[in-house]
């Protein structure tokens, strides 16, 4: 029986084909969806994961330090979202940590701009979904 996804899981998945600047190629990614999706969605949304250090180091990027089965020093791009056949995955990884995950919450708020802590601090807020703050609007 195969294992059940859940959001925080690490796969490797083939990313093939892509256009333009999708990252691609069989690589890592996180599992970022919810776990009901995960259980009845015949897919899941991840983002990619690559060892490649960046020049410019986004709001949008969060540091994966010594995480087994990954390269020492990985760099999950949360700019980088996909939404997959669950026929992509090719093999499971692991997890990351419910410390990381809250990490991780904040940058994807950032992402999609749905709102986000002002201070590290008030991450804590984000474990229970709820928006901390939301960004002015521009009143054109």
């Amino acid at each position: 029986m195969r294992k059940a996804i859940r959001r925080g899981d690490l796969f490797y998945a083939d990313l093939n084909p892509v256009i333009g600047s999708e990252q691609g190629g069989i690589r890592p990614v996180l599992v970022i969806q919810n776990d009901v999706g995960n259980h009845f969605s015949p897919t899941v949304v991840a983002a990619a994961i690559t060892s490649r250090k960046a020049k410019n180091s986004l709001p949008t990027h969060i540091l994966l330090e010594n995480v087994p089965g990954l390269a020492p020093t990985s760099l999950l791009l949360l700019e980088q979202l996909r939404t997959i056949d669950r026929k992509r995955l090719r093999g499971y990884i692991g997890r990351i940590s419910k410390e990381k995950m809250l990490e991780v919450d904040a940058a994807l708020a950032i992402s999609i701009g749905i709102g986000y802590p002002k201070r590290k601090e008030d991450s804590q807020c984000m474990k229970m979904t709820v928006v901390c703050s939301l960004p002015e609007m521009p009143t054109d």
